[in-house]
């Protein structure tokens, strides 16, 4: 089996980490069995949807935003829109999450468009999120945890058909207020969570792949178990220094 992961403007969306998600995808693929192409994605660059199993698109400050908002209204969106309806996966992480909802009004009053992929919007706000997140998730069905660091003054609210991507334990969360993080739309994942977020949450990472493998092979295609022995290491050191700041309940998790 084959997967191919398409990285959106890798040169401008890539702060905190954020290529370590591909580097992730791309060696937990391999180790079970999967052959990965990564194609990168840049500004003016076309997407084929029907040839994209995973986008990926990271997090950037207002410039770049800026610089890929055009782009992504006149030649990408419509593409990842039809990806996503299709079934790819997706993973969006922090500017990328915020121009993928319908709009981001900037601190200097400038409004973005985003792609409506996600039914969500995001305004600057005056104070800074910033730190260890720890996040409560049951969209597989299972319990989870996510760990990652975040760093943002971007307040995203929800719709109210959009579900989060879980609730926070730790942190801050799409906008400090309401105890959200992040948003679902079918295999389409935002989050605020850098670090970056997949090598330290094989589940997750795993999850992405399985649902792209699906889509491209059917139902049936199934994920080779692959050991998360040191990934589950990084994981609990995060909930240990969170724990050893006194900043979460023992019972949490």
């Amino acid at each position: 089996m084959k997967l191919r992961i398409c990285h959106l403007y890798p040169d401008l969306m890539n702060i905190y980490g954020d290529r370590g998600n591909i580097i992730a995808l791309s060696r937990r693929a391999q180790w079970a069995g999967i052959e990965v192409e990564v194609v990168n994605v840049p500004l003016g660059a076309s997407l084929d949807a029907s040839a994209c199993d995973i986008i990926f698109i990271g997090g950037g400050q207002d410039k770049e935003q800026a610089l890929i908002a055009k782009d992504l209204q006149e030649v990408k969106g419509k593409a990842i829109i039809e990806a996503v309806q299709e079934g790819a996966a997706l993973l969006a992480v922090c500017g990328g999450y915020q121009l993928l909802g319908k709009y981001f009004k900037t601190g200097a009053d400038a409004v973005l468009p985003g792609i409506g992929l996600f039914d969500a919007w995001t305004v600057a706000g005056s104070k800074r999120c910033i730190g260890d997140v720890l996040v409560e998730c049951d969209f597989t069905g299972e319990r989870h945890t996510l760990v990652g660091f975040e760093n943002h003054s971007g307040k995203t609210y929800l719709g109210e058909s959009l579900k989060p991507l879980g609730k926070v334990l730790h942190g801050f969360g799409n906008n400090a207020e309401d105890g959200r993080e992040g948003a679902i739309y079918k295999n389409a994942f935002g989050t605020y969570l850098h670090g970056s977020i997949l090598p330290k949450n094989p589940w997750f990472t795993d999850h992405l792949i399985r649902v792209a493998l699906q889509r491209r092979y059917g139902d049936q295609a199934s994920l080779a178990r692959v050991d998360t022995s040191f990934e589950d290491r990084a994981h609990q050191a995060v909930i240990a220094r969170i724990r050893n700041r006194g900043k979460l309940d023992t019972g949490a998790i």
